[in-house]
């Protein structure tokens, strides 16, 4: 628990982001100034209790932290807290030293809480002169030279107060993300994202929009109908636009049975032209959804990239998170993947599972290697809110560990050694070590979607349960978002709902 007093709300979200970055899922409770003091007075009471205080004056910013036991940290800041144009790095920084001395710890990310940090960097490289853009997405012809990224790195350590390798490391994953939006004029096309709602169980850590076969198989006919109907309207509505990419996610859209995949892949192909998109991916999550009769219509559907994800390559572990596959099966889905044609197989893997430590981590990496697989996604264990492992934490406390720098290092050496280098990024809020989502491939066999959706470059029209629109308006430096409802029902029933929502924006696009 911390007690926050603050006789100005300025900086209150930047205040609790870095807060929770130092003490995560702890409560923040706000408190009046005469309450603050009396909380502070109290000599007996949970020693774990902490007093946040922090108080505005004419350009300076005093902030104390103490507990119970009598330690006590105070830091001051001397600034036009006002202009959060030219303060708020500066303002961060203060909060970062005021919880790093009450701590005595550093968090690689510095004083970071968002979740898009190749950002930062990109904005730079736009600003300066950076040679051409390579013609063959995923070489290192014609980028930035060593001394631009030295700077840059440099730059990115010093002012966000982050550890240098995570430094190097976003440099390095902005330099691949802007070689492959210089490539093609994006912004003036736009990306589609389906939502295919149905899982076969529901894994412990989750909270996509998923719903079990076994409960909610029934709803499938109905739901294709209303995404078509829904699908008819984009296909309409951007005829004029040239399709970027097309993934089909979820859920885990294998988890239709094979003549509704078929139906779906078949209005996909007659409603948009899928063979003029530069990418066509459909997620094979889960192991246990996966049978030759389904990849093959895939393939013959066009679908370029595929992913088989294993989360991690552990049977015990497999059994705890709800995931019924066996290792076994992720290795026969693998492999029926291969028979059928596909040459681009994306894995996932989550690091910091329940029960599980760096030596569970290199288990699944050799696995993987031994596989060979065109890319690789690693996930931060990430504890949502609306997860049953956040839900049930009690029960799992004592297993959940949460990722480490350790395992991530580990990840970026077998990905080296599998001829990967890093091309996308992303954050969450809620994971434990303050950590981060990499993607790696092979060169040339990048997921263009993931970093259109990372970057936020080009219109995303999402259809399906949950689905979320992304409008980007550039010139604006502005998104606007459009939500589909997440039940399936409620789609179903107000699918036209769903529709009107996005015809607004459309239709002023022209």
């Amino acid at each position: 628990m911390i007690y926050l007093y603050q006789n100005d709300v300025e900086y209150d979200y930047d205040v609790r982001a870095i807060a929770l970055a130092f003490f995560e899922r702890e409560k923040i409770v706000a408190v009046s100034e005469s309450e603050f003091a009396r909380l502070s007075a109290e000599e007996e009471g949970e020693e774990s209790v902490r007093f946040l205080s922090l108080i505005y004056e004419d350009r300076k910013i005093r902030g104390t932290l103490s507990d119970r036991s009598g330690k006590r940290t105070e830091e001051t800041i001397c600034c036009d807290y006002r202009d959060h144009k030219a303060c708020r790095n500066e303002v961060s920084r203060f909060l970062y030293r005021l919880f790093s001395g009450y701590t005595g710890r550093t968090l690689l990310w510095g004083m970071l809480t968002g979740i898009r940090p190749t950002k930062i960097v990109m904005k730079w490289m736009e600003e300066e002169t950076v040679g051409p853009a390579a013609n063959v997405p995923g070489t290192e012809a014609d980028g930035p030279t060593d001394e631009q990224r030295a700077r840059w790195e440099e730059r990115f350590a010093k002012e966000y107060l982050a550890d240098g390798q995570k430094a190097r490391l976003c440099v390095q994953v902005a330099q691949r993300e802007k070689r492959f939006l210089e490539a093609h004029p994006y912004e003036e096309e736009y990306s589609l994202y389906i939502g295919i709602p149905f899982c076969p169980t529901t894994c412990l850590y989750c909270s996509f929009t998923s719903f079990p076969v076994s409960r909610f198989g029934d709803r499938m006919e109905g739901y294709l109908k209303a995404l078509t109907k829904e699908l008819t309207f984009v296909s309409e509505a951007c005829a004029h636009k040239r399709l970027t990419s097309v993934y089909v996610g979820g859920g885990t859209p294998t988890a239709l049975d094979a003549s509704s995949l078929a139906y779906l892949m078949e209005q996909i192909h007659r409603l948009f032209p899928v063979e003029r998109a530069r990418e066509f991916t459909v997620e094979a999550g889960r192991p246990d959804s996966v049978t030759a009769e389904k990849l093959h219509i895939l393939y013959d559907a066009g679908v370029g990239r595929i992913s088989i994800n294993p989360q991690t390559m552990h049977d015990e572990t497999l059994r705890l998170i709800g995931r019924n596959h066996t290792v076994k099966q992720v290795k026969e889905a693998f492999s029926l993947a291969r028979e059928a044609g596909f040459s681009n197989i994306n894995m996932d893997m989550i690091t910091g599972l329940p029960g599980e430590d760096v030596t569970h981590v290199r288990g699944t990496l050799e696995e993987i290697f031994s596989m060979r697989p065109e890319s690789l996604t690693v996930h931060s264990l990430a504890i949502k809110r609306a997860a049953h492992l956040n839900m049930e934490m009690d029960r799992y406390r004592s297993l959940v560990k949460g990722s480490t720098n350790e395992m991530l290092r580990l990840v970026d050496d077998f990905c080296g050694r599998m001829g990967m280098l890093p091309y996308y990024m992303y954050r969450q809020k809620n994971i434990p070590g303050n950590l981060e989502n990499i993607g790696y491939s092979i060169p040339g066999k990048e997921c263009l979607y993931n970093i259109l959706i990372m970057e936020e470059k080009q219109d995303i029209i999402a259809c399906g349960a949950g689905a979320s629109t992304k409008f980007v308006y550039p010139k604006e430096n502005r998104i606007e978002r459009t939500e589909n409802v997440k039940n399936i029902d409620h789609y179903v029933n107000r699918i036209d709902e769903m529709i009107e929502r996005k015809r607004k924006f459309l239709t002023e696009r022209g």
